[in-house]
């Protein structure tokens, strides 16, 4: 698959909030970590002014603010799990919508989550606000006149998969369910290749080396 915001095209992801205010900022390039730190209490500190961003959650429901907002071409995996930070599969025609939220949801009792993010995958999703919007465009900087439009585009590309290439991402392994979990670790345990207990699990994902793949 491939995603666009008002037309433009992204492959991974559209990032508004902390990471966007500091790739904008001059140096970035040059020390990234520091950028990004100093840009932090502008952003997400209690007295950071909270910039307009409207939306809707999954369900229906409209919120403003926050302090990271990441749509994404299919949902990244998050948490202390395996594969954290990459995307089981980027086939599944939805988006991803992340949003961590801002200094002013959190002193308001807003975000009485056990995680401090929401996830949840949608096929379209629109921001509004009262300004162009500062966003990092698979971290290129860019600002986006509102409202801005996500969509997803199923199925456009066609991948090769290398042959040294396993042919799926780290977190597509995650087993679902502790059924799962303890058949994948009991065929491991009796010498199973590793490919073929993950190709058994999941069919769907496994692609031939060498082969290829619509997205």
């Amino acid at each position: 698959d491939l995603a666009d915001v008002n037309g433009t095209i992204f492959v991974n992801n559209v990032s508004m909030g902390l990471y966007a205010e500091a790739v904008a900022k001059d140096g970035y390039r040059e020390a990234k970590l520091r950028t990004i730190l100093d840009a932090a209490p502008e952003v997400v500190g209690l007295e950071a002014p909270s910039r307009e961003l409207v939306w809707r959650g999954p369900g229906g429901n409209v919120h403003s603010g926050a302090a990271v907002i990441l749509v994404s071409n299919n949902s990244y995996r998050l948490g202390p799990r395996l594969g954290a930070g990459t995307r089981p599969r980027v086939d599944d025609g939805l988006l991803g919508v992340t949003i961590l939220a801002g200094p002013h949801e959190r002193s308001h009792g807003l975000a009485r989550l056990r995680l401090p993010w929401r996830q949840w995958n949608a096929p379209t999703f629109v921001i509004n606000s009262d300004a162009p919007v500062p966003v990092g465009v698979d971290g290129e900087s860019m600002h986006v006149a509102p409202p801005l439009r996500f969509t997803i585009r199923p199925g456009v590309l066609r991948v090769r998969i290398a042959p040294q290439h396993p042919g799926a991402s780290p977190s597509a392994a995650q087993p679902e369910g502790l059924v799962d979990a303890l058949t994948m670790l009991w065929q491991l345990a009796r010498g199973q290749n590793p490919s073929d207990v993950f190709a058994h699990h999941h069919p769907a994902l496994s692609v031939p080396k060498g082969g290829q793949v619509d997205i």
